[in-house]
């Protein structure tokens, strides 16, 4: 079955999981990875057959061409009005132009009429703000995003790889002077790129936003095909191709492979299924966004959703894979508030089923 869930504080319904159209395209930045047109649309038609209605995109992505190719994938399929389309503004398309990029008020009003052009459509679902450029003041951003949607231009407003004192405060800025609310935040989320659990999942949670993951898998290096080697590294894919977005491989990101490859065998799942569904199934996230370079990856990565990690299992990918806490983080963990703040008792807010979660599912058949 098939499962949706509200974005945010939203009624915006989305599947679990997004696809991602970075590699849709040859041209631009992402080029080093990216599929034709043809090479794109199994990969989409897959991720409609297998339930998905949450697509991402940017005006970044392939210099336009991502957005170009899914405006055409959409309209022969005919499915514009069943999709959730997300797309970005913030990076430049003109290095001449100073307010061709960033988020002001004129880079977003002439970044939306583009999209929407590349994309052949009237409105966008989801319009994100795709990297926060230091200077813009928040105010002029939520003010902005609130006109696109009161012209009918977006549907929702929200943000993408920002600090998350900006995010709260942009939330909290709109709530005040009731403008639209941002109802997502985008965010990078793996097994070895922990971070934003210091305070975004707790900032979203309380705000209001549904956090949507990309790279799950980290740009394949949980997938297996990357393997220690006298060089430092060795296998096909985006790590070991120059100029396309490669990192350094620390110990401790061998750790969690480690630990992942074990966890994998014994649940007779790939390494990848085992990442998506860990991250999945961590808290405030709505979505995980996923890559595919072919029809089959798409199909592989919805059966990530199919079974549970279970609790031993997760506890060592958990331990594996657990960030270093710096103060002050330390001290907001429950290790350290038993130890120092309520030593000796067990507190919590609320009760275990205090707030059961909601689905409106079809009954299942019984034997």
């Amino acid at each position: 079955m098939n499962n949706y869930y509200l974005l945010g504080r939203s009624g915006l319904r989305v599947s679990r999981l997004s696809l991602g159209t970075m590699n849709f395209g040859v041209d631009g930045f992402h080029a080093a990875y990216g599929k034709t047109e043809a090479e794109s649309e199994p990969i989409f038609r897959q991720y409609l057959e297998s339930g998905g209605n949450f697509i991402d995109t940017a005006d970044f992505y392939t210099a336009g061409e991502s957005e170009k190719i899914l405006g055409r994938l959409i309209d022969r399929a005919g499915v514009r009005e069943r999709l959730v389309l997300t797309s970005k503004f913030t990076n430049t398309v003109d290095p001449s132009d100073p307010n061709a990029s960033g988020n002001g008020r004129k880079h977003i009003m002439r970044a939306v009429e583009a999209s929407l052009g590349r994309l052949g459509t009237d409105y966008i679902d989801l319009y994100l703000l795709h990297t926060w450029d230091r200077i813009t003041p928040v105010e002029e951003v939520v003010h902005t995003l609130d006109d696109l949607v009161r012209s009918g231009k977006i549907r929702y407003a929200g943000l993408s790889d920002v600090p998350a004192w900006y995010a709260a405060r942009a939330q909290s800025y709109a709530e005040a002077h009731g403008l639209a609310p941002l109802i997502n935040l985008q965010l990078p989320y793996s097994l070895v790129n922990r971070g934003v659990e210091a305070e975004f999942v707790s900032m979203a949670q309380n705000v209001g936003m549904g956090l949507t993951a990309w790279s799950p898998i980290a740009g394949g290096l949980l997938t297996g095909k990357y393997r220690r080697s006298g060089d430092g590294l060795s296998g096909t894919g985006r790590l070991t191709t120059p100029n396309a977005g490669g990192r350094e491989i620390s110990p401790s990101d061998w750790q969690v492979i480690d630990a992942l490859e074990s966890v994998s065998a014994e649940l007779g799942r790939s390494m990848a299924q085992v990442a998506i569904n860990w991250v999945a199934t961590q808290p405030a996230v709505a979505s995980v966004i996923i890559g595919a370079s072919s029809a089959e990856q798409v199909s592989s990565n919805f059966e990530a959703l199919d079974f549970e990690i279970p609790a031993d299992a997760r506890r060592r990918l958990d331990e594996a894979s657990a960030p270093k806490l710096d103060l002050p983080y330390m001290m907001f963990t429950p290790q350290y508030q038993s130890w120092v703040v309520s030593p000796g008792l067990s507190i919590g807010d609320k009760p275990a089923g205090y707030a059961p979660p909601v689905l409106n599912a079809a009954a299942q058949p019984t034997e």
